[in-house]
């Protein structure tokens, strides 16, 4: 029998299918390939991923500092000696930090912003870090701030009203800068490839 809205009981089946399809990038036909392929193979591919689900849920936290997932808080990269306290890179998503993190090209430390300014979908200032961003900053050991915000219009839009933050919090010593060469208009980071990362962050202005 085919599986069709007639045959559903909104079981176990129907609530994994749900689930799988509010992911985002799947919708309801992935969700059910996805859902059939981990019932098919259920010792293997479904307990492993149940167990790493569930080791997920128990052992990363965002960090307290900057707002990266990691299972020590603070996190791997804001405890690293070797990563310099004078520059935090400022990004929406833990995406955009693990985008950066792979080009190799950048040894500060980040900011996660948790989205971005939206008028459209609600998103105000007040509902991002932006707030924890211009405390830490007022520490006094930060010496520049990248902007390595997405080439959108909302990118830039809180890009801007960052650097209106930080100016009038009484740093005006602080660099802020953004990233330049090698990110195009609209563009999304965590889509362009390690090489486009690396030179917009060298040739930053």
């Amino acid at each position: 029998m085919s599986y069709n809205r007639s045959t559903r009981d909104d079981g176990p089946l129907d609530q994994l299918i749900r689930a799988l399809a509010s992911l985002p990038g799947l919708g309801p036909r992935s969700a059910r390939r996805i859902a059939l392929h981990l019932l098919s193979r259920r010792d293997t591919a479904l307990n492993q991923l149940s167990d790493s689900l569930r080791l997920a849920a128990e052992k990363i936290r965002p960090c307290s500092e900057c707002g990266n997932l990691d299972m020590t808080d603070p996190c791997r990269i804001c405890q690293s000696p070797e990563r310099s306290p004078s520059q935090i890179c400022v990004v929406a998503g833990v995406s955009d930090l693990w985008a950066i993190e792979r080009t190799g090209a950048y040894r500060g430390r980040y900011h996660i912003l948790g989205g971005l300014l939206s008028a459209l979908d609600g998103i105000r200032p007040d509902n991002l870090s932006i707030g924890t961003l211009v405390n830490r900053v007022q520490d006094g050991n930060t010496t520049e701030i990248i902007m390595a915000l997405s080439a959108t219009v909302d990118g830039q839009a809180t890009a801007h009203y960052i650097t209106d933050r930080l100016k009038s919090s009484g740093q005006p010593d602080i660099k802020i800068s953004r990233l330049a060469h090698g990110i195009p208009v609209g563009g999304d980071l965590d889509y362009l490839d390690d090489g486009t990362i690396a030179t917009a962050l060298k040739s930053r202005a």
